[in-house]
């Protein structure tokens, strides 16, 4: 772990141009740990930590009035601005989970109404999904989408769009699928469902602090987000997104209902104002969310300073830095094991993220060895210090599970460390074979 000593000083950096190398040391990182693991946890900058410490400190014990400041309001703003929104669309929450799970229990839906998803959502959103199946009788008609290298966009789209029937109310969809890595075609996914007139809800845990992000062009609704992942914001953090005023060249639909469920805000009497059908927000919905109770205010707080540390290096700098090693671990995972053993999409370049699923073994049909992946995983983590993940996901037509492993770059990592996990990984396959 990098001692304070050798840390860059906030003051006397200059973030946005200094070296990945100096970057790196920003971070609470065993050096003798290869963490290629992001989709699941993200590693925390010192400073975060320090934030998270510093403000429990001052909140401790203390006669202050802890309810304004879990309103979060200026930590709102911060995390608004790297997202391309503004403060009265985020509601920092504990986890996407939360968020999704406040998205899917607050829409208006009847009995009868219809909602698509895919089989590889995260279960957080299809087991909310089933909740309100259950509850309210409506429909959850989930459709499997395709995995493999040769997977184009226009077929996701299409898929989704032959399942739309005029029950159809709602398209869920992730931004990133946490199981095979697929960068969703999120703003062609949000215009099909705005030509039907449909509510989209996006699981975008994995896309804050990775992507270079403009939640107002992706033209959704709603979008969920981890702030653990690639953010780096402490653990039980979220961020959710809700559209809160129209901007037609981005999505011309009226703003869907959205029932503030867990709130405090909401009125003793009579209801918030209506909706606005305008650029110009009628209420602050956010506020309606956001309001509920005691919060972390150190956890706010450490979530704010991660995104801060971002916009510094710069949040286009840190996208290209990590697709580029994506791109490496993608190269050299094709030369371990072969094109046809990468689950993740590789010929069509917009699919592509730095999450890469693929399959470590000689026998085709170890794909269906759930024992053997998780002695794989477990074998990098003890005998190596290589953390990765398996993942199990749905493949059209196949009466089988598939499992796979899983790398994902994320700044922190370098070319080196890649090159040695995956050349571990091409020798324990081989080994387990």
């Amino acid at each position: 772990m990098t001692s304070t000593a050798t840390r860059p000083l906030r003051g006397e950096r200059r973030l946005h141009d200094a070296s990945w190398d100096t970057i790196r040391e920003l971070f609470a990182l065993d050096r003798a740990v290869t963490h290629l693991n992001t989709g699941t946890v993200g590693a925390l900058p010192h400073e975060v930590l320090e934030v998270n410490d510093r403000v429990t400190r001052e909140w401790t014990g203390g006669l202050m009035n802890v309810y304004p400041p879990g309103m979060y309001t200026g930590h709102r703003e911060t995390l608004a601005r790297g997202l391309g929104v503004d403060q009265d669309e985020i509601v920092i929450c504990h986890n996407a989970t939360e968020g999704v799970s406040r998205v899917i229990n607050g829409l208006d839906l009847r009995a009868g109404d219809e909602v698509i998803a895919t089989s590889h959502e995260c279960y957080s959103v299809l087991s909310n999904f089933n909740l309100v199946r259950n509850r309210h009788g409506i429909t959850l008609k989930t459709i499997t989408p395709p995995s493999g290298w040769d997977v184009r966009a226009e077929e996701i789209v299409e898929l989704f769009e032959r399942a739309i029937t005029p029950r159809t109310k709602v398209l869920a969809f992730s931004g990133i699928t946490l199981f095979t890595g697929t960068l969703m075609p999120i703003r062609a996914l949000c215009e099909l469902a705005q030509r039907h007139g449909l509510t989209t809800v996006v699981d975008g845990a994995l896309l804050p602090g990775m992507l270079d992000c403009d939640f107002r062009a992706y033209g959704a609704d709603f979008i969920s987000c981890s702030g653990s992942k690639f953010q780096c914001g402490p653990l039980g953090t979220g961020i959710l997104y809700v559209r809160n005023k129209i901007f037609p060249e981005h999505n011309p639909l009226p703003l869907p209902t959205i029932w503030p469920i867990i709130s405090t805000w909401y009125p003793m009497a009579g209801e918030p104002p209506p909706r606005t059908t305008t650029s110009v927000a009628s209420c602050n919905i956010a506020d309606y969310l956001q309001s509920a109770g005691s919060a972390s205010i150190a956890r706010g707080a450490a979530l704010a300073a991660a995104a801060e540390l971002w916009d510094e290096i710069g949040r286009a700098r840190i996208e290209r830095r990590i697709f580029d090693l994506a791109e490496h671990a993608r190269a050299a995972l094709v030369e371990a094991f072969g094109r046809d053993n990468i689950h993740s999409p590789g010929a069509d370049q917009r699919l592509r993220s730095p999450l890469i699923a693929f399959h470590p073994f000689r026998r085709p049909e170890d794909a269906w060895n759930v024992k053997k992946f998780m002695a794989f995983v477990d074998r990098l983590e003890h005998e190596h210090r290589i953390w990765v993940r398996w993942t199990e996901f749905d493949v059209p037509s196949s009466p089988h599970q598939h499992y796979a492993a899983r790398v994902c770059t994320h700044l922190f990592n370098d070319h080196g460390e890649i090159d040695r996990a995956v050349a571990i990984m091409r020798d324990l396959g081989r080994e387990m074979s």
